[in-house]
């Protein structure tokens, strides 16, 4: 079973003062604490058996000290809390009680993973043969620690010889003794899956090898000496001003934009996690730390619940999650960078969790109120708390506070899985999205025409399985073919025998429950009605409605007030619950 990681802290008691006790961390450069050294770990489990590294109240909260917190609201307004006084807390306290029950062990006992041997018999059985390079000491010359977490610490180092030679690296060393499970060990190899076969894009950090020994793995890749987002936020006295937050947040959308095209969530995005290549101010920013990261095939979802406390979605939470949980944390990361405070606090990990939800951020107090209003929507679109409505990475540079002609917009897996809907529905659906493509704001046709634009239409202007097979070639992986991403194309195989326009293609890629979370949906439903009202509407009965939806017996009430009784076709209402297919639970929900 997956845990959320994150620092740990005790906690006290609800109203009395929490001391944290920092644990994990993997690859962090600069980390400072009061001897000059910054501990500020990316990665630790609440439910490890190894000590953590460092004191118990060391104060290394992931957000400026002094700076305060903006509570999120849920019906009244808590006190703004100073993030010195309270750092964060673990997010897996009540997780791990209810692990203990289960598993039925001691209560001072490390939790069992799923997959374990069990006990302490079953280490002694695991394969921890890597099948890596076996001459890390005679090409690196290991120098000082920059980062120290229970599953490794990062040290910077020098290679001796090799196309690297006389170069500093920073090499993660991760302790065999400490692969206590088959996951724990699937999880070092998957690491390495990730970061070799994402390399390319220039805000990914760079790897370069993977060597092991009897005793460690070293992961050996590129020294970023410029530090975290989090100490640049702190010496800009806690936040960016907008256009600079600009900068970072076109840097991180364009890394997981193209790690999400190859099939790899994050699951662990915050500022910790990216670092600057130098101190200069226009350094590129770098993505690191892919210990949680997982491959995802196009239509899984993920169950496991592992991430940050302050940054994690709440379909993480629900266990249901896919490529649109990274969405989120981009969301809080905007937050903190614009207003310098937390979307959702509390003093206690059961308390972050209620807050993420069933509260809604603040953005009445300062400095909201003088932050632009496209600002104020970018981050709404991130923080809905239904996934299905978020912006993806590359629709988000297509949005109006980013938005800029000469940067590329790049490709989007999610046109990919929209049109093999598309191509499934019936000819009823599709007269339905037809209707509503047609009455598309030009924001959301900018992105559509920028997708399109990537599937390199024929002469005709039109696109058929090849372009989409070719689009996917042009940015492919080693990534993209171990989480199967190409097995995508195979739903498309109706665009061998036939074409689609930009209209069809406009139709085919949009999202209901995207343009529902725009402020001019009503407008945008109204007006795709009346086409539909033209050129699609017919008259439809109970049984063939529920038919078209895939729905049985027990429907038939409640799809009866979606037909007009004066002429037998969709009502307006019909019409905006038959686009999305909405299920027999959430219409009843809704209908009572």
């Amino acid at each position: 079973m997956g845990q959320c990681y994150a620092k740990n802290v005790t906690v006290v008691g609800e109203n009395e003062e929490v001391i944290e006790n920092n644990g994990g961390g993997s690859y962090n450069q600069n980390q400072t604490s009061n001897n000059g050294v910054r501990n500020t770990p990316n990665r630790s489990s609440s439910t490890s058996p190894w000590p953590s590294p460092y004191p118990t109240g060391t104060n290394n909260s992931p957000l400026p000290g002094g700076v305060t917190p903006s509570p999120a609201r849920s019906g009244k307004s808590t006190p703004r809390r100073f993030f010195g006084k309270f750092p964060p807390p673990s997010p897996a306290k009540h997780i791990r009680a209810a692990l203990r029950k289960r598993t039925s062990k001691p209560k001072e006992g490390p939790i069992p993973e799923e997959g374990s041997e069990g006990g302490g018999g079953g280490e002694r059985q695991l394969d921890k043969s890597f099948g890596y390079r076996k001459d890390f000491m005679s090409k690196y010359e290991l120098g000082k620690e920059v980062g120290r977490g229970h599953f490794g610490h990062t040290c910077s180092a020098k290679a001796k010889k090799g196309e690297l030679k006389g170069h500093e690296v920073a090499v993660k060393i991760i302790s065999k003794a400490k692969m206590t499970t088959a996951i724990s060990i699937e999880d070092v190899r998957r690491e390495v899956k990730i970061l070799k076969g994402l390399a390319g894009h220039r805000n990914m950090v760079k790897f370069y090898d993977a060597c092991e020994d009897a005793n460690n793995v070293y992961i050996i890749m590129e020294l970023c000496e410029g530090g975290e987002l989090l100490d640049r936020i702190l010496s800009r006295g806690g936040r960016y001003p907008e256009h600079d937050a600009k900068t970072i947040i076109v840097q991180i959308l364009g890394v997981v934009a193209f790690c999400h095209l190859q099939g790899v969530v994050h699951r662990d995005l915050k500022p910790e996690n990216f670092l600057f290549t130098t101190r200069d101010e226009d350094s590129p920013l770098k993505i690191i730390d892919f210990g949680l990261s997982d491959f995802i095939r196009p239509d899984e979802r993920l169950n496991d619940i592992v991430g940050s406390a302050y940054y994690v979605a709440p379909e993480v939470l629900h266990r249901s999650y896919s490529l649109e949980a990274d969405i989120w944390s981009i969301g809080v990361i905007t937050y903190i960078l614009l207003c310098g405070s937390r979307p959702f606090w509390a003093r206690t990990e059961s308390g972050i969790f209620r807050a993420v939800l069933r509260a809604d951020p603040n953005f009445e107090d300062l400095p909201w109120p003088v932050v632009s209003p496209e600002a104020k929507d970018f981050v709404k679109r991130f923080l809905n708390k239904d996934h299905r409505k978020r912006m993806t990475a590359a629709q988000a540079l297509t949005h109006p506070w980013l938005r800029d002609e000469h940067r590329p917009v790049p490709l989007d897996i999610l046109i990919y899985k929209l049109v093999k809907s598309y191509l499934r529905a019936t000819p009823f659906k599709r007269a339905a999205l037809k209707a509503l493509s047609r009455a598309l704001t030009e924001d959301e046709l900018l992105y559509l025409r920028a997708q399109f634009k990537l599937l390199e239409p024929n002469r005709d202007g039109k696109v058929g399985l090849e372009n989409f097979k070719m689009a996917l070639v042009r940015y492919s992986t080693d990534a993209m073919k171990e989480s199967r991403v190409p097995d995508i194309l195979s739903a498309l195989e109706a665009l061998a025998y036939r074409k689609m326009d930009f209209e069809e293609f406009c139709a085919a890629s949009i999202s209901t429950y995207q343009l529902e979370a725009l402020d001019g949906w009503e407008h945008i439903a109204s007006t795709a009605f009346e086409f539909f009202e033209h050129e699609g509407n017919k008259v439809i009965s109970v049984e063939e409605l529920a038919r078209e939806m895939n729905l049985g017996l027990s429907s038939h009430t409640i799809l009866n007030d979606w037909i007009r009784q004066a002429d037998g076709k969709l009502s307006f209402l019909g019409y905006t619950k038959f686009l999305h297919g909405v299920t027999i639970r959430s219409s009843v929900t809704r209908h009572q």
